[in-house]
């Protein structure tokens, strides 16, 4: 039972950096991102990939056919060499990226960062791990730092995503922000007449434009407050309201 997990655990894995290594391509616009054609590559192949992986890490843990438990050759071709592969393909594709397309180098401080942290990592679990967990008096191995040393490299490359969009989503919960613009204006005859207006420069609470250059109040967001104290003093204006900003 347990060779099962394992094999899941491996085929994940394999389907991350294949994953990752599609994703470097997207910054090169060979599809359209998070269009339908897009993100069913992404599935589909993933899906693909992690298949592979789970039949060859459970024929190999079951001796099935030509895969055995004492030559675990598939297995490693897979985890040894297709796994890093992706990986290197896809630093490479965003060193590209950064040098050709953005303005400032700053994000591949991000990239290495992470490739520094897994390489690290790596060692740790797979040549360091006996001496770690003797050292300790087992009660940790390597295990527990390469993990670490993979999240802190995936927390890395998250930074780099972050610092190479434009908008600003690490702190976003996911709502839509509003958007507020005019989308006609407004007649003459209408009460909140003087509040419209072309957007300009001043702006209100919630970073919403208030500029009102052709109103009565001489281009300013909100009116001045000794015009309005003296239209509020005529009649037809004491049930005006404020305009809804």
């Amino acid at each position: 039972m347990p060779e099962y997990f394992v094999a899941g655990y491996l085929g994940l894995t394999s389907a991350m950096c294949w994953c990752l290594m599609l994703n470097g391509f997207i910054g090169f616009q060979w599809a359209e991102d998070g269009t339908a054609a897009s993100l069913w590559t992404f599935r589909l192949s993933s899906l693909v990939i992690f298949g592979v992986m789970y039949f060859v890490s459970i024929a190999t843990f079951t001796s099935l056919g030509a895969f055995t438990k004492a030559h675990p050759i598939g297995l490693f071709i897979v985890y040894f060499i297709f796994n890093p592969f992706c990986l290197l393909v896809y630093v490479v594709l965003q060193i590209i990226l950064v040098v050709n397309t953005l303005d400032e180098y700053w994000p591949l401080g991000n990239i290495c960062f992470a490739l520094v942290f897994f390489i690290i990592g790596q060692v740790i679990q797979i040549f360091l791990s006996n001496q770690i967990c003797e050292g300790i008096k087992h009660y940790v191995d390597g295990v527990f730092f390469g993990t670490i040393c993979t999240l802190l490299a995936v927390m890395m490359v998250y930074k780099y995503w972050d610092s190479i969009t434009k908008e600003d989503l690490e702190f976003s919960v996911g709502g839509k922000s509003n958007v507020w613009e005019v989308k006609e204006l407004l007649h003459e005859d209408d009460e909140f007449a003087p509040y419209a207006g072309q957007a300009a420069n001043t702006v209100g609470h919630a970073g919403v434009s208030f500029a009102n250059t052709g109103s009565v109040y001489g281009g300013q967001g909100y009116p001045q407050q000794q015009q309005y104290q003296q239209q509020s003093q005529q009649p037809h204006y004491q049930q005006q309201a404020y305009p809804p900003y």
